[in-house]
């Protein structure tokens, strides 16, 4: 586990660092801060976001949720993978900003879980997701 907590300039880094999470981004996905042991990203929902039923693909929301569980595992600098993920969506969404907050709430020296809340812009939940990270070590930013 990182030793420090990390300065506003690394977590800026780190936050810059996810830009180049090309699947992300590509799919209109920002991570918008990152906090020690915190991260939040939000997606403009658009047409491209759509399933069959013109309401929002689960798989756009396991990726905004695992954007934000991404930044908020690897937010002390190390290197972290996801090992286990899963999300439970809890209402349909056709439109709007969706913001995912993740929150680290528990971390060892090799494994970090973090819960997500994926909300609409009224503050109602949307999906719930829970992440579990393995803590590979390592300087993230090299």
């Amino acid at each position: 586990m990182a030793s420090e907590t990390p300065s506003a300039e690394q977590l800026e880094r780190i936050r810059q660092f996810f830009v180049n999470d090309r699947f992300a981004t590509e799919n209109g996905m920002e991570l918008v801060e990152v906090r020690p042991g915190g991260a939040t990203a939000r997606m403009v929902v658009e047409p491209r976001h759509y399933n069959g039923i013109q309401t929002v693909q689960g798989g756009a929301l396991f990726t905004l949720a695992d954007f934000a569980f991404a930044a908020a595992c690897n937010s002390w600098g190390e290197k972290v993978t996801g090992i286990n993920m899963s999300i439970q969506c809890l209402k349909a969404v056709r439109s709007g900003t969706l913001v995912a907050e993740a929150t680290e709430v528990a971390r060892s020296r090799r494994f970090s879980t973090c819960e997500v809340a994926i909300r609409d812009e009224e503050g109602q939940l949307v999906a719930r997701f829970q992440g579990t990270g393995y803590v590979l070590g390592g300087s993230l930013l090299g």
